[in-house]
């Protein structure tokens, strides 16, 4: 492994107050008293659109590497200011999102789990998600929160052994024509050294869309670290698409790292363990489901019974289960929706860290089920969705109590002239979550603006958000609300309540810091 890195050191109902909508397009901003954020307008508005280094470290290219040292280098209590007199200076949105994702890459190790502090990479993607869906003049705050908890991270790892991604072994790397073949035999074999140079070969020679079937298939193959690969996957790809595939080595070189983690097991290539069974029936059924696969029919009602399968199967179950559905005619569409509503379920049920993964790690297997273009890799994609929904209800069923609430018995109250609003919902969250989710039902049900809770829920994060699954989860329930069919997605939404910040959280410490940046 010395070529991947060096040690250098239930629903209970209460009466809502009735009030009369208020104009949200400009009420929902302003009843949220959302003023904080009118600080980040000094800084220029993002449109929508030669330090030493050790000679084995892996280095970066000449136009990056400074603001990357810069981030390394420059102590936490200062990262604010150092950036904020960079981005005034000319320093670009795209630069500080590459300095971010490289930093991290070449001084977090994913390991012993690619949680953890490893989400300083993970979380890249997720700011930069919240940047996308902000207007102009306020994308810097989840930027500059990101920049913050690097240095959290990095901090984190010193005291664990300040490990540092090392220079690629030029020696080994397999030639062009050989590179893919390499890697995929590395990575059936969880042979990490192997698998280091070859990714590097294999990113040197192939296109991204190549490159991502690849790491699609083994981001799901396996139920390890609670669902963090595939989202490492999913975000350190999407993050790629933004700040360019030049910079891809490195951070497909940390993936690769990650995805062959199974800390304190025997190899999985020569052992028959819990985590990988189902990725084994899939592999199965993959071949014997044809090319009509995705000629069904979608089916509301199919979803719903696919969704009370899939809260008694076990993980090898619910895949042959799946395979049953798409064999009976019933559209893939239909099976993402059960998916999703049984992610939402799980934050109802028990909204803490483990049903957190089930919507986040969801999330990623369907962004890359979309994405991907091989047969193979949607449906092997889509099954390993489904077995990891049982394996989240076992891990919850560890941590404590599950509720009974299911999202499917969420209902609408009967409305008259009033009905409740988006200032509302937020002022619920911090009090009674069931209330609020009833209530952002009822507003939905009722032609509230999806769009104005959205809105608010994500300037509710950029405020109130202290953690990186803050981050995480939001950025993906709130983008997940548009992947669920129209007829099912409200629920969806008011499930993620359970999740989001309310409006009398505190705000986080990083709010007056940036204040005094800018002033």
């Amino acid at each position: 492994m010395n070529q991947v890195n060096q040690t250098k050191i239930a629903a209970r109902k209460l009466p809502l107050q009735r009030r009369q909508f208020m104009e949200v397009i400009g009420g929902v901003t302003a009843g949220l008293a959302f003023s904080e954020l009118a600080m980040m307008r000094g800084l220029p508005r993002v449109s929508a659109a030669e330090a030493t280094l050790e000679h084995n470290t892996v280095r970066f290219s000449d136009d990056i590497e400074p603001l990357v040292r810069l981030l390394e280098d420059t102590p936490r209590e200062r990262v604010v200011q150092a950036f904020a007199d960079k981005i005034r200076s000319g320093t670009s949105y795209r630069e500080v999102l590459t300095a971010l994702l490289l930093a991290g890459v070449r001084n977090v190790q994913p390991r012993p789990s690619v949680g953890f502090k490893f989400h300083a990479v993970l979380v890249v993607n997720s700011a930069h998600l919240a940047s996308l869906g902000s207007p102009d003049e306020d994308r810097w705050l989840p930027i500059f929160w990101a920049l913050d908890y690097f240095k959290s991270a990095q901090s984190q790892d010193v005291k664990e052994g300040d490990w540092t991604m090392a220079a690629v072994d030029e020696s080994a790397v397999p030639p062009p024509h050989m590179a893919k073949r390499s890697f995929e035999e590395a990575m059936q074999k969880w042979d990490v050294e192997a698998a280091d140079v070859a990714i590097a070969g294999y990113v040197r020679s192939a296109g991204a869309n190549e490159v991502f079937e690849s790491m699609a298939r083994y981001g799901c193959r396996d139920f390890r670290s609670i669902g963090h690969k595939a989202i490492y996957v999913a975000n350190g790809f999407r993050t790629l698409q933004c700040i360019g595939w030049r910079y891809a080595e490195p951070v497909l070189r940390s993936l690769t790292y990650a995805l062959l983690n199974h800390t304190g097991e025997p190899n999985p290539s020569t052992s028959d363990l819990a985590a990988d069974r189902a990725g084994r029936v899939t592999e199965e059924l993959i071949l014997e489901l044809g090319s009509s696969w995705n000629e069904g029919k979608i089916d509301h009602q199919a979803a719903i019974q696919h969704l009370q399968t899939l809260r008694q199967a076990t993980p090898e179950d619910a895949v042959r289960e799946t395979a049953k559905l798409i064999q009976s005619g019933i559209h893939p569409q239909s099976i993402s929706d059960a998916l999703f509503l049984s992610a939402g379920e799980m934050v109802m049920q028990q909204p803490a860290i483990v049903a957190l993964h089930s919507a986040t790690s969801t999330n990623a297997l369907q962004y890359a089920y979309r994405i991907a273009s091989s047969d193979q890799n949607r449906l092997r994609l889509l099954l390993q969705n489904a077995a990891f929904i049982p394996h989240f209800r076992q891990a919850m069923d560890s941590r404590g109590k599950v509720g009974d609430s299911q999202i499917n018995e969420l209902a609408s109250e009967s409305v008259g002239e009033d009905s409740v609003n988006v200032e509302q919902i937020f002022d619920s969250v911090g009090k009674d979550r069931s209330v609020a989710a009833t209530a952002t039902f009822q507003y939905l049900e009722t032609n509230g603006r999806a769009e104005d809770l959205i809105h608010a829920a994500r300037q509710l994060t950029f405020l109130k958000g202290n953690d990186s699954h803050d981050y995480k989860y939001s950025s993906a329930a709130l983008e997940d609300y548009y992947a669920v069919s129209p007829e099912l997605r409200n629920r969806y939404l008011a499930a993620a309540t359970y999740l989001l910040p309310g409006k009398n959280d505190r705000n986080n410490s990083l709010v007056n810091r940036v204040r005094e940046a800018l002033a």
